[in-house]
């Protein structure tokens, strides 16, 4: 049986933004397992769009955000409850102009916010993947990253990172 209208494969698509300053665009969710936690903008594909496409909307519509693309740099995959296959594609991002204001969808989120990776790393509210992609960044550079634990509230029975070193 079909959990809702996405089945039991999803996709998802989430924006790495990066201004001049070498600051991330983050944003605190209101809802679901990121309820309070420090995460990239993020959410699910639509049917008339790439998966890039769908990473520039997403921060567009939490942040006020305009940006540009410059790549693709990491996946998530994982499976929830041993039923569905839960996959994001994560793009690198360049904001139009870096004096842009940030303008949070107050709907979805608690605020937005640029913060260094440094200061992630060093945050108990930010989220897993946003802990392992800071300190990865931090210590080596984007790599492949296994054996995560996002934490019970997912129930994801297997969760892996791949991110382009």
């Amino acid at each position: 049986m079909k959990r809702n209208k996405r089945g039991n494969v999803w996709l998802g698509a989430a924006g790495l933004v990066m201004n001049s300053k070498n600051q991330w665009l983050v944003v605190k969710k209101r809802y679901g397992g990121l309820n309070g936690k420090w995460s990239l903008p993020a959410g699910f594909v639509n049917g008339d769009e790439t998966i890039d496409q769908a990473a520039m909307r997403e921060v567009k519509e939490e942040t006020g955000i305009d940006c540009t693309l410059l790549g693709f740099v990491g996946f998530r995959s994982g499976v929830i409850r041993e039923e569905v296959s839960d996959n994001m594609g994560i793009f690198l991002l360049k904001p139009v102009d870096d004096e842009q204001r940030i303008q949070a969808q107050q709907d979805e989120l608690y605020e937005a916010a640029w913060r260094s990776p440094e200061e992630l790393a060093a945050d108990p509210d930010a989220s897993v993947m946003l802990h392992e992609m800071a300190d990865f960044l931090l210590d080596e550079g984007f790599e492949a990253i296994e054996d995560v634990d996002p934490g019970d509230v997912f129930g994801y029975s297997s969760y892996k990172l791949f991110f382009k070193k």
